[in-house]
């Protein structure tokens, strides 16, 4: 049994955690839950976590929820996979930048986009700007490539290319050149490709 495990609904959110354990290539152990049967809002589920959402992950003692913080933790956790930038790094104020930036202001924007509200709230009352603003924020961010933080793939990538990947699949984000090019590169990831496979098997099963 291996000290992590992934409380997981296929396909779901929780594919970016899966994606990040098969960049990290740790040994890991899965819990499927399966949302249409409400296995989410069971009592044990709820223990773990109470907001009924996936993904969860227990590493040995250790619970974490919310994909950024998950990520920023198995990052942090296993440091040889280089996956992060180490506490002391000047760098590492962009990188968390980016971790953050994900949850908290893309696809807060991107749902609002999706799914307008009646009457739109006031800039100065959200934590994001217009969409197509933070379109070009996180544009010029990747247009400096090929990753994130240059050279260097990391958790933030995981995050966003989620996002972005995600967000072109359902005709959320625009597949402007930027955006196309950078999932193009996030797909030829062994990982990547591997946490796709998995997720398509464990979703068929």
């Amino acid at each position: 049994m291996a000290d992590l495990t992934l409380y997981h609904a296929a396909p779901s959110r929780s594919s970016i955690v899966l994606w990040m354990l098969e960049e990290l290539g740790v040994p890991y152990d899965i819990k499927l839950i399966k949302l249409s049967a409400g296995d989410n809002l069971k009592p044990d589920y709820l223990a773990i976590n109470p907001m009924g959402k996936v993904p969860a992950l227990r590493h040995g003692d250790t619970v974490i929820t919310e994909v950024a913080a998950i990520c920023t933790y198995l990052a942090d956790e296993f440091p040889a996979k280089k996956l992060n930038v180490p506490v002391g790094t000047p760098r590492r104020g962009l990188y968390l930048k980016w971790l953050f930036f994900g949850p908290s202001v893309f696809e807060p924007a991107m749902v609002d986009r999706a799914f307008p509200r009646k009457e739109g709230a006031k800039a100065s009352s959200l934590g994001w700007r217009g969409f197509d603003e933070v379109l070009d924020i996180v544009a010029k961010g990747i247009g400096q490539g090929p990753w994130l933080m240059g050279e260097q793939f990391t958790a933030a990538d995981v995050v966003i290319g989620a996002n972005i990947r995600w967000g072109m699949i359902f005709k959320m984000v625009p597949e402007r050149p930027e955006f196309t090019a950078y999932a193009a590169r996030i797909a030829a990831r062994p990982a990547a490709q591997r946490a796709e496979a998995k997720d398509k098997e464990l979703a068929a099963g």
